[in-house]
């Protein structure tokens, strides 16, 4: 069997050809992060927050590229709205969290709101967003199951994702607090629930209700929430 084309030498990656991705770099188990040449393991802490982030974006991709076979089919209702520049919004959003993430830390002074870092107009956006969508939907006040539609689905996949970001970025801030200071983690939290309301609002576009985690609908929850991720 012949040899990859990326190998190993006196411990250090090569890459034998022209790359405009691969550079070898990071055969070592390391990542380089944003505005200087600092590398940390592939498994640290701010590598999981931002590593974790590029899966929000792809689980979000998953659902507008639903939405766009919808629109290629000619289904795709007016009950969507704008969801799938909404959602193309938020891929673009969660890139700036994923930079600010990613930013060494004694290379904040680089970062710019708005691009590569989580800024006040992005919270006040979100909120307006939130606050519009869950005026258009009917809310559901049982814990719901996921699985209604792909296009929630996908929704409500991209939503956990986002959640475990929001993990990820409280533990790393344990360890940075600057992290905590700032509106990521806030944007983070609000983004999950307005992804909540969206997986909603793509059932009901369809003419669907959100089913119950219990066989008999089961008593509402403690404060009428419709889902424990929405409690916060």
């Amino acid at each position: 069997m012949s040899e990859p084309s990326s190998s190993r030498s006196s411990g250090s990656a090569r890459i034998d050809y022209s790359s405009a991705v691969a550079t070898g770099r990071g055969d070592d188990g390391t990542t380089g992060l944003l505005f200087n040449d600092s590398r940390v393991n592939k498994d640290d802490l701010r590598t999981e927050a931002f590593g974790t982030i590029d899966e929000a974006v792809a689980a979000l991709g998953l659902a507008r590229a639903e939405l766009g076979l919808k629109d290629q089919l000619g289904v795709l209702s007016g009950g969507f709205g704008r969801m799938p520049e909404l959602i193309l919004r938020l891929q673009r959003e969660l890139f700036v969290a994923g930079a600010e993430l990613a930013t060494a830390p004694d290379a904040r002074h680089r970062q710019t709101d708005g691009y590569t870092r989580v800024s006040a107009e992005m919270m006040e956006g979100l909120d307006a967003i939130l606050r519009e969508s869950e005026a258009a939907i009917v809310m559901p006040h049982e814990f719901v199951v996921p699985g209604e539609t792909r296009t929630s689905s996908a929704i409500e996949l991209a939503r956990t994702v986002v959640r475990r970001a929001e993990r990820r970025a409280v533990t790393l801030a344990q360890h940075d607090p600057v992290i905590g200071e700032g509106h990521l983690i806030p944007y983070l939290n609000r983004l999950a629930d307005l992804l909540w309301i969206l997986a909603r609002m793509a059932e009901q576009a369809e003419s669907k209700g959100a089913t119950s985690s219990r066989p008999d609908g089961g008593p509402r929850t403690r404060s009428g929430a419709a889902s424990p991720e929405r409690i916060d």
